[in-house]
C-alpha cells in the first residue's frame, strides 16, 4: 500500500511558476513509477508526466513538454512537478500517482493522491 499526499498548489498568474510535491508513505517508494495527472472542470483526467524508479527516464504530455519537469528524491519518498511558464489552460486539479510502468493510461496507476488545485489567472 502507498499513500500519496500532494502539496504546493495555489493561484498564480500566467507566466509564473509553481512546484508541486507528492509525499509517499511506505518503504517501497523506489519500486514505483511516479507520475502526475490533471483534471480540469468538466474534462477527463489527462496525463501530465511520469518518471521511472531511479529517475533516469521521464515521459511528458506534449502540452507541457519544455515547461514542466518531474523529478524525484527516493531518500525523501517524494516526487516533484516543477511547472514553469504556466498558462490559464493549465488550471486543473493535479493528482500524484504511483504505478509499475511508465504509461499515459490512468488505469495503469494503482495509487492516487487526493489532488491539489492549481489555478492560473490570465
Amino acid at each position: 500500500q502507498v499513500q500519496l499526499v500532494e502539496s504546493g498548489g495555489g493561484l498564480v498568474q500566467a507566466g509564473g511558476s509553481l512546484r508541486l510535491s507528492c509525499a509517499a508513505s511506505g518503504r517501497a517508494f523506489g519500486t514505483y513509477v511516479m507520475g502526475w495527472f490533471r483534471q480540469a472542470p468538466g474534462k477527463e483526467r489527462d496525463f501530465v508526466g511520469a518518471i521511472s524508479r531511479n529517475g533516469g527516464n521521464t515521459l511528458y504530455a506534449e502540452s507541457v513538454k519544455g515547461r514542466f519537469t518531474i523529478y524525484r528524491d527516493n531518500a525523501k519518498n517524494t516526487v516533484y512537478l516543477q511547472m514553469n511558464d504556466l498558462k490559464p489552460e493549465d488550471t486543473a486539479v493535479y493528482y500524484c500517482v504511483a504505478g509499475v510502468g511508465i504509461t499515459t493510461r490512468p488505469s495503469q496507476y494503482n495509487y492516487w493522491g487526493q489532488g491539489t488545485q492549481v489555478t492560473v489567472s490570465s
